[in-house]
């Protein structure tokens, strides 16, 4: 009986750690008041447990925030070039660093709202195709990417649409191939 606890202490202590609130006050406390804590997320229900995937939330907000990102830092960068491109002879520096501050801000923030849209769209069309294939695979992403597209520039014509969607697949598509070859060949 005693080593059916003890083992079923140690399997428990695998996936647990001891959590001691006190730590940093240098408190003589008792074992009883450490907690033990999961090492791994806890899950509601078992069907969340099984799939290895973010939710459709979490996916919202790492592409959105990521697109935004990425694209306020290189909207940055170019305005930072315009910003000096626009010199004028006799600028004194103050007013050469406040053209830059502006044109970076200004382009930065431009870009950034774009592709943080365009992130916005793909993780939502991507979270529908999921939840309506029940599967996730090169093709969703693939999906995703075209709807994307076509979404982002069904208004100004069906041609502009066409093109932007097939772009938008091709791009999801290079994306996810180039993570796999990346998982397979570059040790990480």
């Amino acid at each position: 009986m005693a080593a059916n606890n003890n083992r079923s202490d140690q399997e428990s202590d695998e996936n647990t750690r001891l959590y001691n609130p006190y730590q940093n006050f240098e408190v003589p406390i008792k074992s009883q008041y450490l907690y033990k804590l999961p090492t791994s997320p806890e899950y509601l229900f078992t069907e969340e447990s099984l799939k290895q995937r973010r939710s459709w939330g979490e996916n919202l907000t790492f592409y959105t925030g990521t697109a935004y990102l990425g694209g306020s830092v290189s909207g940055a960068t170019v305005g930072i070039f315009t910003g000096i491109k626009n010199f004028e002879s006799g600028d004194t520096t103050k007013l050469k660093i406040n053209r830059i501050l502006n044109s970076s801000g200004h382009t930065g923030r431009t870009w950034g709202n774009r592709i943080g849209i365009i992130g916005l769209m793909y993780a939502g069309i991507e979270s529908g195709v999921v939840a309506a294939m029940d599967r996730d695979d090169v093709w969703t992403s693939v999906v995703a990417g075209l709807g994307t597209g076509a979404v982002f520039r069904a208004a100004r014509g069906v041609r502009s649409a066409a093109v932007a969607g097939a772009l938008g697949g091709l791009a999801a598509g290079a994306v996810v191939a180039g993570k796999q070859v990346v998982k397979r060949y570059v040790p990480i």
